[in-house]
């Protein structure tokens, strides 16, 4: 599907792609309400501007359903529909800059959620113990392991979860850069997610992860087992205000927690994780052995 909106190319498109006009809206989302507002908005921009649906889902390239589907809210368009409308319309910018904000809304509300706690937060302290934490995965390494969901993820909700999953790594761009802790088990590093190349490529990117200046990345060897990591992961998130949220499978009934009792608890549990797992100065040369391996 072209960025530039060309309706001959969607038109030989499949089935499949031309009704990927979008993603469709959780009632219960606040973001509802939005995408509900923006449809009536370019129902009147259509109606307004003499096209009936059909004239403008040909004008568009996209099919007829799709067309009302977003015009009554049910579906978040891609940013290519709405600069395609915009265009179409002769809106000047009024529909196109929406854009980013529906982008991020493609996201399920709570990787939204997840992300903008990530996005605050001035320290972060993550232990992994069954896969490579999302911050550190691949694309590659994301798809494979989400690709074993089960029900399924249709294709369009498994790329829908990778997009979510790759935003996050945004994080990394931030100025000024968070801290970040990452402490994985072994095991995970040794589970060949993808196959041995996409594992390879794995490998390579918490070499790169791992050098940056914010990033403390230790892996703890499989052989150190009597530390509170095996009661689950543990993620422990600081605010630039004090507070801060937690969570960890192994507490609480696994639900994120922000009274500072009970996070003094968490903190506990990681800073034991923390000193019996590999010093980062030894955790990359582990690594780059493991990649000597693969």
């Amino acid at each position: 599907m072209s960025a530039d909106g060309g309706g001959a190319e969607r038109r030989d498109a499949s089935a499949d792609e031309i009704d990927e006009s979008g993603w469709d809206v959780d009632p219960s989302d606040e973001i509802a309400s939005v995408v509900e507002a923006l449809g009536h908005q370019q129902k009147r921009w259509r109606e307004a501007a003499g096209l009936r649906v059909p004239d403008f889902a040909e004008a568009m390239g996209y099919g007829e359903d799709q067309v009302r589907k977003v015009e009554r809210g049910a579906r978040i368009p891609r940013p290519e529909y709405l600069q395609r409308a915009d265009e179409i319309f002769g809106a000047r910018g009024f529909i196109a800059s929406m854009k980013e904000e529906l982008a991020k809304a493609q996201y399920p509300k709570k990787v939204r959620e997840l992300a903008k706690l990530e996005g605050r937060a001035v320290e972060l302290s993550l232990y992994s113990d069954r896969n490579i934490h999302g911050l550190l995965q691949t694309e590659e390494y994301a798809r494979a392991l989400l690709g074993t969901y089960r029900p399924c993820l249709s294709p369009v909700e498994l790329e829908r979860a990778v997009d979510a999953r790759m935003a996050r790594q945004s994080i990394y761009d931030r100025t000024p850069a968070p801290d970040i802790g990452f402490i994985q088990e072994e095991a995970t590093l040794r589970r060949p997610v993808g196959g041995k190349m996409a594992m390879h490529r794995q490998l390579e990117r918490l070499l790169e992860v791992g050098r940056l200046q914010h990033v403390d990345l230790q892996v703890m060897p499989m052989s150190r087992w009597n530390h509170p990591g095996v009661g689950g992961k543990i993620q422990m998130l600081k605010f630039a205000d004090g507070t801060g949220v937690g969570r960890s499978d192994g507490a609480f009934n696994g639900r994120p927690v922000s009274d500072l009792r009970q996070l003094r608890i968490l903190e506990l549990r990681y800073g034991i994780i923390r000193a019996r797992a590999l010093p980062p100065e030894e955790t990359l040369p582990f690594i780059e052995r493991m990649l000597g391996e693969t």
